[in-house]
């Protein structure tokens, strides 16, 4: 058993945190802010222009480019009703890069 901290509210909490803090859905301000200065700083670099010339200038940029970058645009979840089986085929390529 604990003993209560002295000015810990928890136990005798009568604010309805329902009411508090961001509407749900309403975006991060520093998170927006950091984003938008990220994409800027991307944009003086050379944009999309210099960011292939970048993936094709060594075979690990393309590499880093398709396990790293790319994946952030694909959707966290999928959700899907699969009906009937599903064949996974799974092969080795080796290769050095």
């Amino acid at each position: 058993m604990t003993n209560p901290v002295v000015g810990d509210k928890r136990k005798n909490n009568t604010v309805d945190r329902s009411k508090t803090g961001r509407a749900k859905g309403t975006p991060n301000k520093m998170t927006k802010t950091a984003k938008e200065a990220i994409e800027l700083a991307a944009e003086g670099l050379g944009g999309v222009d210099r960011m292939i010339l970048w993936a094709k200038e060594d075979p690990l940029n393309e590499r880093a480019f398709w396990a790293t970058i790319y994946p952030k645009l694909l959707p966290l979840q999928v959700n899907a009703d699969v009906k009937g089986g599903v064949i996974l085929t799974l092969s080795r390529v080796d290769a050095e890069l």
